[in-house]
């Protein structure tokens, strides 16, 4: 007899994409992680488009991305979010861009103690 699988479905949560030079993003993940975040994915990317338009302020654009993806619960995103733009240096020229976005469904593996916990845990 096979055991009943069960999805728990996360519809509280956000999605924050930071886009940060190359060799900035372990700084930023980490201040996340400082502001209650637990997990990040790096990409690695290349840019283009902005380095020329701001080459004539003298500012050097390097066009090596990293890529920061991570979800959060709408309740950490402010918190978090700030601490990454604010780790990012984010409010210099060129030095990247940072937005969040509503999720509307998400599912992964949630251990069975917090699932009891938050009052979450089914039947088997």
């Amino acid at each position: 007899m096979s055991k009943q699988r069960n999805i728990t479905i996360l519809t509280d949560v956000e999605q924050i994409i930071c886009i940060v030079q190359k060799g900035n993003a372990d700084k930023v993940v980490k201040a996340a992680f400082e502001a209650g975040a637990h997990g990040a994915t790096i990409n690695y990317a290349q840019g283009s488009g902005v380095r020329e338009k701001l080459g004539a302020l003298s500012v050097a654009v390097e066009a090596e991305k990293e890529i920061i993806t991570m979800i959060v619960s709408s309740e950490q995103l402010n918190r978090v979010f700030d601490a990454m733009y604010l780790a990012g240096n984010l409010d210099a020229p060129g030095m990247g861009f940072i937005y969040a976005t509503k999720v509307e469904k998400a599912a992964t593996f949630i251990p069975h103690e917090v699932l009891k916990k938050l009052g979450l845990e089914q039947e088997s």
